[in-house]
């Protein structure tokens, strides 16, 4: 079941976003990796500034989450993870259409350039990988990220986008 997440969640968004992440730990620059990889204050933070959160519940427990965040004339998917032990089974791909269901703005994605399993993801799922120029502008943009992180970073478009 897919739903959407709130307060009570904090806890199991905390934990599937944090045991998720490990996948980072080694394959994105050293420099921007930390522990955990993201704090509670950041989460809520997020969540803050706007940041809506979805689950998948499977058994009464959240295995997956998904973020979307609305910026105006784009949607961002922010914070897309599954619990190690229950990836691929297609519940990445059942958050981001749930989502994509939700709206019918342009959708706009960043991940880091060298998670190349996040790529293909959403390039299996129509999304495609904008140009070095497109993404470092869309990001200074939309995103509230450092400049270290745009550099080591790419931004995927849904088909709506121009």
């Amino acid at each position: 079941m897919i739903r959407p997440c709130d307060e009570k969640d904090l806890p199991a968004l905390y934990g599937i976003i944090n045991d998720a992440a490990q996948a980072y730990k080694g394959i994105i620059p050293a420099d921007r990796w930390h522990e955990p990889y993201m704090p509670m204050d950041h989460l809520k933070e997020e969540i803050g500034e706007g940041v809506r959160f979805w689950g998948y519940e499977q058994g009464g427990e959240l295995v997956g989450v998904m973020g979307i965040q609305d910026r105006g004339e784009v949607e961002l998917i922010r914070h897309a993870y599954v619990k190690t032990a229950k990836r691929n089974h297609g519940i990445g791909g059942l958050l981001l259409e749930r989502l994509e269901s939700r709206t019918r703005k342009p959708i706009l994605i960043g991940t880091w350039a060298a998670a190349t399993w996040a790529v293909r993801f959403y390039e299996k799922h129509g999304y495609r990988n904008l140009s070095r120029e497109e993404t470092a502008r869309l990001l200074r943009k939309y995103w509230n990220i450092p400049e270290r992180q745009i550099e080591t970073s790419v931004v995927l478009a849904s088909p709506a986008w121009q």
